[in-house]
């Protein structure tokens, strides 16, 4: 089973996915925006980073660029309430190797622990 970073401002959400991961993930780590991600990316090497879009200070994209300028190895999943094309298109360009909607959180196994 995989590692995970949750990068979630909102505490509620943070604990539904650490609900989500139960069973999916080995480990999971967290922080609470995307100024944070860089650094515990880096102390835990995690196989996946589950990214949020709308973060305080700095946005979820703009977190997945420098994270992969960082580590161009990271497999950054968008997870996030905005269903919007552009946002999609400048996920895809920042790095991210997919975007998950909140609403189908389902689809984490089939991004997590692909048959």
């Amino acid at each position: 089973m995989p590692s995970v970073l949750l990068v979630e401002d909102h505490a509620l959400m943070r604990a539904m996915l650490r609900t989500w991961l139960l069973g999916l993930a080995e480990q999971v780590f967290e922080c609470e925006n995307g100024t944070d991600a860089r650094a515990c990316y880096a102390a835990h090497h995690p196989d996946w980073v589950l990214m949020d879009i709308d973060l305080p200070g700095q946005d979820g994209i703009t977190a997945t660029r420098e994270l992969l300028a960082q580590d161009p190895t990271a497999r950054v999943l968008i997870v996030t309430s905005y269903d919007d094309v552009e946002l999609r298109s400048a996920a895809a360009a920042a790095g991210a190797r997919g975007y998950l909607l909140k609403e189908n959180l389902w689809e984490l196994r089939q991004w997590l622990n692909p048959p």
